[in-house]
């Protein structure tokens, strides 16, 4: 999100506000997601910050109280148009935490949430939305439900045996891995396609792109390992390896790159 602000031409104190901005509204949703877990996570996650011992209950609902309000606060000298973009972005987080989490509709918040990463960096740099955003958006929202499933797939076991459900274990093992990645490599399919017909795109998006490609076929490949640990790994290299090629793409969109 910093990176599609620094694109938009921010100053360098504009980009460090909008990354803190971002960064403080998903740590306010993070801990919150912690504090939900919690007693599902004794002695099943114990490498988790609560089960482990290393931020107690009390210490996490004040990172949510602290976080939500600075990260909105942030946002404040972009204009209302961002604060309300803030809000709604504590909203699906906090709605997926304490809602749409644990059902096979975990996937809705995230097809959602994603797109608005890059329209946050951007409205936030410049207070406008270009219109080849209207692209992006439909792209980040095949993203964010494909990271999803990755996401849900690297706690199937642990969700089966919390008797917890989720759009992995509503799909099955086999199902949910094409499902992830026909979402990802489709998204990636019309990016590759949009830059070609607008004729869009330098060494630099071509490196992006590659760079991106490989990363999502790594977590593509741990995804389909049997092990937990491994699973999770895939789908944060997934993660990665789509934010690459997001940013190159953003930059080729946006002309920055001619």
């Amino acid at each position: 999100m910093a990176g599609v602000a620094a694109l938009a031409g921010a100053d360098p104190m504009t980009v460090l506000r909008l990354g803190s901005s971002m960064t403080a509204l998903q740590v306010a949703i993070g801990a919150l997601n912690d504090l939900v877990d919690a007693p599902a996570d004794a002695g099943r996650k114990p490498g988790k910050p609560i089960p482990a011992g290393l931020v107690s209950p009390g210490a996490a609902r004040l990172v949510v109280a602290l976080g939500a309000p600075i990260g909105i606060a942030l946002a404040v000298p972009s204009g209302p148009a961002l604060v309300a973009l803030a809000v709604l972005v504590l909203g699906i987080g906090w709605t997926y935490d304490l809602r749409a989490k644990g059902t096979a509709w975990s996937w809705l918040p995230f097809a959602v949430g994603i797109p608005i990463l890059p329209v946050y960096g951007w409205l936030g740099a410049t207070g406008a939305i270009p219109g080849w955003l209207a692209v992006l958006v439909p792209l980040g929202m095949l993203v964010g439900a494909g990271l999803a499933v990755a996401n849900a797939r690297a706690d199937m076991e642990r969700d089966a045996a919390a008797g917890t459900d989720s759009v992995a274990l509503a799909l099955g093992d086999g199902r949910s891995w094409w499902v992830n990645a026909a979402l990802l490599l489709a998204a990636l399919g019309v990016a590759i396609a949009w830059l070609v017909v607008a004729q869009q795109g330098s060494s630099v998006v071509a490196l992006a792109i590659v760079v991106g490609t490989v990363g999502v076929a790594l977590g593509l490949a741990l995804g389909r390992a049997p092990g937990a640990d491994r699973r999770e790994r895939g789908w944060q290299l997934q993660a990665v390896g789509v934010a690459v090629m997001a940013l190159g793409w953003v930059a080729a969109a946006s002309g920055t790159t001619s």
